[in-house]
């Protein structure tokens, strides 16, 4: 039997609604969450239109070719950062005529597969054996409106289609359970002599991969209590009476990072020659969603991880992309002795009938307006300017250090701050001789910073 698929009402109502409007066919992508028993989809929306130059009216392109596989892997790429811990990219859909029904799926296929392999290539965690590993296919006849469900194992590359239920619920996610988490990051990653030849983003990347192990092995206290993994998250909260469902007060989490290594292990300091260092300091504001189905407290301090690892790692992705769009190369970059440079906030924002909030990143020099429309252009969701929630603010920041040519180390101090700064995440870029022997900062909001030296 086939995996069973609960979707929200209003995702059926927005798919009927679609028109081809002369077009071959219209996809896009499902949005939800995975359990063991049964998926949950709360959203769905179109893939934007890709603007093509030059074609030849007379002469359009085969209607198989206008399913563009990289134009619908880089939208579930933009997506998948908007969206709050718990929630994921369950699939794709596509609404055709009734003659063209069958003439999509295998390029279908091939896009979910490479969609799943460009998604996670980004990530700092990975799925565990335990967890679903179908993704599913959903066919609408634009005619008959009748629906056909398939899923594919996306770890097996020669899986065959199987049949799967789709079923409507109304109020799917309106009882949902909600986790914040505000977590206070210190990372330093050294840069060795022969990572300089690297890009930004791959040194980052390497770094916050050792980071994200202290994230998976940390000790969670929800409402601060430490729970056992395998019981129902909804133990000891009150029942509601009747029929009415309550939903609760978002659940509060708190991160404990081991400071030590096990006895098994020795932990030695290391002196390590570098070309430069990479800081991550100050916290950043975590929000996870779970389904009220006797949800697990394993599940939903997984889905705190994953949220505190995608946000971090979006944003490093985030600034590098806009230094390159602003033509910003690396060598400019590397060899000023002072550059700062704003990191995004993260701005949350609610779909309608639901308790779950969206995400985006927002620069200190983009409008409301801005994020606006691209929440419009990538979840197709009609939101308004007031609904915008800005999660972050720093207030305060103080940056001090001094130089020598032997060691790598950094050190933090909270006891000094000075003139307060209106950026959520802050990237310095120093260059000198020799190589850090302290570094001092303060901030209350995710910062970033950069140091390179010079032989």
């Amino acid at each position: 039997m086939g995996r069973t698929y609960i979707v929200e009402e209003t995702v059926g109502q927005y798919l009927s609604n679609i028109s081809l409007q002369g077009k071959a066919f219209v996809s896009g992508l499902l949005i939800g969450q995975c359990s063991s028993q049964k998926d949950y989809v709360i959203l769905a929306t179109r893939t934007p239109p890709k603007e093509e130059k030059n074609e030849n009216p007379r002469h359009p392109r085969a209607k198989l070719d206008n399913l563009d596989e990289e134009w619908a892997t880089e939208h579930a790429n933009q997506v998948s950062r908007m969206l709050p811990g718990g929630l994921l990219v369950l699939g794709v859909f596509i609404i055709t005529t009734l003659e063209l029904a069958n003439d999509f799926q295998n390029a279908l296929r091939r896009i979910i597969f490479a969609m799943v392999k460009s998604m996670n290539r980004k990530r700092l965690w990975s799925f565990t054996e335990e967890e679903v590993s179908e993704r599913v296919l959903v066919h609408l006849c634009s005619s008959t409106k009748k629906i056909s469900c398939r899923t594919y194992d996306v770890h097996d590359p020669k899986s065959s289609p199987r049949p799967a239920d789709w079923k409507y619920q109304n109020g799917l996610s309106a009882s949902w359970l909600s986790l914040e988490c505000t977590v206070h990051i210190n990372i330093h990653i050294p840069l060795s002599p022969t990572s300089v030849t690297y890009t930004l983003e791959k040194n980052a990347k390497n770094g916050l991969t050792q980071w994200a192990k202290q994230i998976e092995n940390g000790v969670y206290l929800i409402n601060g209590q430490v729970k056992d993994g395998d019981c129902d998250l909804l133990d000891g909260q009150k029942k509601s009476r009747g029929n009415t469902q309550v939903t609760p007060p978002p659940f509060g989490v708190q991160v404990l990072t081991h400071l030590l290594l096990n006895s098994d292990h020795r932990s030695t300091a290391i002196v390590q020659t570098c070309s430069g260092s990479v800081n991550l300091q100050g916290a950043v504001k975590c929000r996870a969603y779970l389904h009220s189905s006797r949800p697990k407290v394993k599940d939903a301090v997984q889905a705190v991880k994953r949220d505190i690892l995608n946000t971090v790692a979006d944003r490093c992705e985030i600034l590098f992309e806009d230094l390159l769009l602003n033509e910003i190369p690396e060598k400019k970059v590397m060899s000023s002795e002072k550059e700062f440079h704003i990191l995004p906030h993260r701005v949350f924002v609610p779909i309608p009938g639901s308790t779950v909030m969206f995400c985006d990143y927002k620069f200190g020099d983009e409008s409301d307006e801005e994020i606006r429309h691209h929440f419009i252009e990538m979840l197709d969701q009609m939101i308004q300017i007031e609904d915008l929630e800005v999660a972050e603010e720093i207030n305060t920041a103080y940056v001090s250090s001094s130089l020598n040519n032997e060691v790598c180390l950094d050190k933090t101090d909270d006891d000094h701050p000075e003139q307060p700064m209106k950026t959520t995440i802050l990237l310095k870029i120093q260059q000198n001789i020799g190589v850090i022997t302290a570094f001092a900062v303060a901030v209350l909001a995710a910062g970033i910073s950069f140091h390179y030296f010079s032989d």
